[in-house]
């Protein structure tokens, strides 16, 4: 599995990778493929916690905090739906690679897979 975090580009940006997704966090820029992926703020911090976590399964809740930076509410499904958002426009832009898997009872879980 590569790296999902390098060290930090000149200006000491962030360049965090997952197969074909690349993130530089502190410009709000995703892209895949070298294609800028049009994400909203919330995507783009979900793929972020998500890559900086890549290989590891993810609680619903670790997300929430991450992302929405409060307490989680076990009947809010935020994190699901922006999931599915999120894996739409990942396939969209990288069809060939599942990126973003789901671990029922768990969480997710970001690898390239395919």
């Amino acid at each position: 599995m590569e790296a999902a975090t390098r060290e930090p580009q000149e200006g000491g940006e962030r360049l965090l990778r997952a197969g074909p997704v690349e993130v530089w966090p502190e410009r709000f820029v995703a892209e895949a493929r070298g294609a800028r992926l049009a994400l909203t703020v919330r995507e783009l911090s979900l793929l972020t916690a998500l890559v900086e976590r890549q290989g590891r399964i993810v609680s619903r809740e670790e997300l929430y905090r991450a992302v929405w930076d409060e307490p989680f509410r076990k009947s809010d499904r935020s994190v699901d739906v922006y999931v599915a958002k999120l894996r739409h426009k990942l396939a969209e832009a990288a069809p060939e690679v599942a990126l973003i898997h789901t671990h029922f009872g768990f969480g997710y879980r970001l690898e390239p897979e395919g």
